[in-house]
């Protein structure tokens, strides 16, 4: 369904905006709460550097705000609208899901401020190769 090229691709999969080939975190599990953070600095087939400037990633919480509010309304429309739930319940299960989906939100949200700056190149591992040499 998601073929590389698209920045779906990456976002959802979390790895190198640029050529998609590697992933950018050290752990690939988001729920392992110490190294949630945890980069690689540069993209070991492309050569991109992930940490664009000093505090880059401060931007992704902008985005985690819209991705929370997304998961919150969608577990409020799941509990309230379709269940049927009281409001206070409904409440309940927003705080659930956002509190349980957090890790994911955190780096979704850093897959999707990274993808904004950077574009996929199809022959990136080629041009980086090239810029070292020089």
């Amino acid at each position: 369904m998601l073929k590389k090229g698209n920045k779906l691709y990456s976002i959802l999969t979390g790895t190198c905006p640029k050529c998609q080939n590697e992933s950018m975190y050290l752990d690939k599990n988001p729920y392992h709460m110490t190294k949630i953070f945890k980069m690689h600095e540069r993209c070991s087939n492309c050569g991109t550097k992930y940490k664009i400037e000093p505090s880059f990633f401060y931007g992704a919480m902008y985005v985690s705000y819209g991705v929370g509010i997304a998961f919150a309304v969608a577990a409020f429309v799941i509990t309230f609208l379709f269940i049927g739930t009281s409001l206070k319940t409904s409440f309940f299960t927003i705080m659930g899901t956002l509190v349980v989906f957090m890790p994911l939100i955190m780096r979704l949200s850093r897959n999707i401020w990274i993808n904004i700056f950077i574009s996929y190149e199809p022959n990136a591992v080629k041009n980086e190769l090239k810029k070292e040499t020089l």
